[in-house]
């Protein structure tokens, strides 16, 4: 049975699912900001997920912080912190509306400023329960304001935790950018074409089950992760959907071209994995492609002992088919630091970067549950370095809490490394490394920030820094992005 997409035209939606006023598109800026620079000043700034976050009384609300970039680094006392509660922001905050669950970032009106685009899977609408919501708050010279509902196109029972995963990219390679949404149900991944505006309709959408073809994903899982990146040089992104085999939770990873009406139809299915990272690892031009498996080959057919990351080089289309080049990538690995050991969960986050300037991709892997010292599930963050064609070992790092200079001390079930993320977030052309442990102090969750992976440079704060509630467990840093 061939999975069929849904298809929907922008006229229609307009008179049958939202009652919407239409409006002219927003003007064109002469260059569109890069994701995640909100105030348009050229530095990559931090959005931070707690979608534990007590707000109002309400446990598990969620929140989502943003701490700006300046040149030296991460600014904690230039922030804004938003919830369902915050002026502008649509809805109410609730008990278990998760907001902060997943987040991206595009200028998607195209003024010259990022918008900030937030997932609330646990969101109730009326007559559904976990429907789900994303909101779009958008970008200005000031910062992040204003926001809207982006649309559900599934508004009708099909889809459930719409919002749990979320990516930006030119999908349809028509210039404008798009956004991808992942939830459960027999819709499970749905994309939002552009051009967007802060009123008016929307341009269109289309979404797709997955739970049929030869490797069906789970729709009690859904999709649960999304990246995005230009992996066939066809000038669009392509996008990697994370969810579970059907029938099983085993991880299940597929590339669609979504420059295809039917892409559901089209999957090219890769090593499985629970999250990826795309970035030009080996110079060559193509995007490639890193995918993080922490599991262990008893609980997950894909995974290894102590988990593993899988490098699938980018290429041409036609060369992708039956013909993919891969690398995997463990703790076993000759270089890499530490020791392959049951329960480590190498490659529970990636992020890519070029951290040293070199025009080559750098890879960060947490090992979120690495024990040492006595302690269980402390956590370690390991670097990579990119080389052609793959990571060379030479000069790789392991950072830790035990490591001198920095913050912290490494404790029971901290969980440093449960998110990872490298950006330039000082302009210097650089990408820098933030990394989270969301079990910090019990659940308060807590960031720290590198310039480069550099020990001696590394600065840390938690959920209080930007105003977010230690009631409860907030799960501050669940969420990267920038």
């Amino acid at each position: 049975m061939r999975t069929r997409p849904f298809l929907l035209a922008a006229g229609l939606l307009a008179s049958v699912l939202t009652p919407l006023t239409l409006a002219a598109p927003a003007a064109h800026a002469a260059t569109a900001a890069a994701p995640y620079d909100f105030n348009g000043d050229g530095y990559r700034d931090l959005a931070i997920g707690a979608p534990g976050a007590t707000v109002g009384g309400k446990a598990k609300a969620g929140a989502v912080s943003v701490v700006y970039g300046s040149s030296t680094g991460l600014k904690t006392t230039k922030y804004q912190t938003f919830s369902q509660n915050s002026t502008g922001i649509p809805g109410t905050a609730e008990t278990g509306d998760a907001f902060g669950t997943a987040v991206t970032s595009a200028d998607l009106n195209t003024d010259g400023y990022a918008d900030l685009v937030v997932g609330a899977p646990g969101e109730d609408t009326p007559g559904d329960v976990d429907n789900g919501t994303v909101v779009i708050i958008w970008g200005g010279s000031s910062g992040l304001s204003g926001a809207r509902t982006l649309i559900n196109y599934s508004n009708m029972g099909d889809t459930y935790r719409y919002g749990q995963a979320l990516a930006a990219g030119d999908f349809d390679g028509d210039g404008d950018d798009d956004v991808a949404v992942g939830g459960t149900g027999l819709f499970s991944i749905w994309i939002v074409e552009g051009t967007f505006t802060k009123s008016g309709d929307f341009a269109g959408g289309r979404g797709s089950g997955l739970s049929y073809g030869p490797k069906p994903f789970s729709t009690t899982y859904g999709v649960e992760y999304l990246s995005a990146g230009d992996i066939n040089g066809e000038g669009r992104d392509s996008l990697v959907l994370h969810g579970r085999a059907k029938g099983t939770d085993d991880a299940l990873t597929a590339v669609a071209d979504t420059g295809i009406d039917n892409f559901a139809d089209w999957l090219e299915y890769v090593p499985g994995g629970y999250v990826s990272a795309v970035g030009d690892v080996d110079k060559d031009g193509y995007a490639d492609l890193v995918i993080g498996n922490q599991r262990e080959p008893a609980a997950d057919p894909s995974g290894a002992l102590g988990g593993k990351v899988t490098l699938v080089h980018g290429a041409p289309k036609a060369e992708w088919v039956d013909a993919r080049s891969t690398s995997a990538f463990t703790q076993a690995t000759n270089g890499v630091p530490g020791t392959a050991e049951s329960g480590d969960g190498f490659g529970k986050s990636v992020a890519l970067g070029d951290i040293n300037g070199d025009g080559y991709a750098d890879l960060a892997v947490g090992a979120a549950y690495e024990s040492f010292s006595g302690a269980e599930d402390t956590g370690t963050v390991t670097i990579l370095y990119g080389n052609a064609p793959n990571f060379s070992a030479s000069g790789a790092v392991s950072l830790s809490q035990s490591t001198p200079g920095v913050p912290g001390t490494a404790e029971s079930n901290d969980r440093f490394g449960g998110r990872v993320l490298l950006s330039d977030v000082t302009k210097d052309g650089k990408a820098d490394l933030t990394v989270a442990a969301p079990n910090e102090n019990g659940g308060d969750g807590a960031i720290w920030s590198f310039r480069g992976a550099s020990p001696s440079t590394a600065t840390s704060f938690g959920p209080s820094t930007t105003a977010v509630s230690t009631s409860g467990a907030p799960a501050f840093g669940t969420t990267l992005g920038g």
